[in-house]
């Protein structure tokens, strides 16, 4: 971190868990004398309020909102409304050395992160759709660019503390990331079958949005996290695996060619990940609680069951076929979860309609620019939409799909 002025800080998705706790780090870090971060710019979907909250306290130099509907913004020098708010945002403010927080939800955030790599920005990633529709172009770009892209997902965030300082493809054996489990993990196949919107959005851990919910409900956010190891840290699909750990408290664990494992813990608290990701190098002191050694009793760890649980076999199939199946995965899963969320398919059909697509919409072939994992995504999101319409031609697809 630059200590003669502060680092400028942009938060794509501000008023998402993951912005609200990337604030609150910045909060915390001025408060204790820490590292000094300027908040430069802030983005968000749809909470106008929040963001314009945010705006009041932070004083960022430009704002964006990516629903448009002819309203007002105002707390900032600049405004933006729109969908391509977030890249205008990137596009005009965003210098070489700055950090761009990546926590927009879904195949929005690919471009915006893109245009922050091209302009020099260090990325501090917390959406999986980036990497899992578009790795190999993003990849490309920050090894073109020469910046750092550094993962603030929990389990991406406990590799990378794990293995610092290793060669991964020479001396890492294998990762392993963790999963909750989610609200369903000790229901049986037919009780999830008949699973509501509810069931699925009552996360026994994490306090997530919806669609993020719905994924670790389905372990669909465990595959798209394997995707994004895949490619953050170079490894074949078989040297990537997911294990159940209901506690949340190991995040990941890394194994090594002379049997070592070194694992990351701490309570499940995402400021401590994203303060990890801004201060890196360094370390400060954190806002997340400590572990309580006198009251951790035991950890518990159970291997996935696949058949409840389909979505990890087809993180495989993705990796395996490469080009254009990552951005299919992705935006199938996606739209699957809009319908489920809208009352239109029950729970199973979510991973029973992305394998379907997986399979009708051909992928393979290398990507050559974000054009191509966008006609992809387009593909995939139109053969979806049609398979729900024909499933349930009586229920009007939710107003988001795009």
């Amino acid at each position: 971190m630059n200590d003669r002025r502060p680092t400028r800080v942009h938060l794509l998705g501000s008023t998402g868990s993951i912005g609200v706790s990337t604030l609150a780090v910045v909060e915390h870090l001025a408060a204790i004398g820490g590292p000094r971060l300027e908040v430069a710019s802030l983005v968000a979907g749809r909470n106008r309020e929040r963001l314009l909250d945010q705006a009041r306290r932070h004083r960022p130099r430009a704002i964006g909102l990516a629903d448009a509907n002819g309203l007002e913004l105002a707390g900032a020098p600049h405004a933006f409304t729109g969908p391509d708010a977030a890249l205008a945002v990137v596009e005009r403010f965003v210098e070489p050395g700055d950090v761009v927080v990546g926590a927009m939800v879904g195949a929005a955030g690919i471009a915006p992160i893109l245009a922050a790599i091209e302009r020099g920005a260090r990325i501090a990633l917390a959406n999986k759709e980036t990497l899992v529709a578009a790795g190999s172009i993003v990849m490309a770009a920050v090894r073109r660019h020469g910046v750092e892209l550094l993962p603030v997902d929990s389990e991406h965030n406990a590799l990378f503390q794990a293995i610092a300082g290793s060669d991964p493809l020479r001396e890492l054996r294998r990762v392993v990331l963790t999963a909750s489990g989610g609200p369903f993990r000790t229901w049986s196949a037919e009780r999830i079958a008949r699973a509501t919107v509810a069931d699925a959005l009552n996360h026994p851990t994490w306090s997530m949005g919806r669609k993020v919910t719905i994924d670790s409900a389905s372990l669909m956010n465990k595959a798209l996290e394997v995707i994004e190891a895949h490619w953050l840290f170079d490894l074949p699909a078989d040297r990537i695996e997911a294990i159940v750990h209901p506690q949340s408290i190991v995040h990941g664990f890394a194994e090594f060619v002379d049997g070592s494992v070194i694992a990351q813990m701490s309570p499940p608290d995402m400021r401590l990940p994203i303060q990890h990701a801004l201060t890196w190098p360094h370390r400060a002191e954190g806002c997340s609680p400590r572990l309580d050694w006198s009251t951790l009793r035991s950890l518990e760890f159970e291997p996935v069951d696949h058949e409840r649980f389909p979505a990890l076999r087809l993180a495989e199939r993705v990796i395996e076929t490469g080009g254009g199946a990552g951005a299919v995965f992705n935006a199938a899963n996606e739209v699957a979860v809009e319908a489920f969320l809208a009352g239109r398919i029950s729970f199973p059909r979510i991973a029973e309609i992305v394998a379907a697509a997986l399979e009708a919409i051909p992928a393979a072939g290398a990507l050559r620019d974000l054009a191509d994992a966008s006609e992809a995504d387009a593909t995939a999101r139109a053969w979806v939409e049609a398979r729900v319409g024909a499933e349930c031609p009586g229920a009007a697809a939710p107003a988001s799909s795009r």
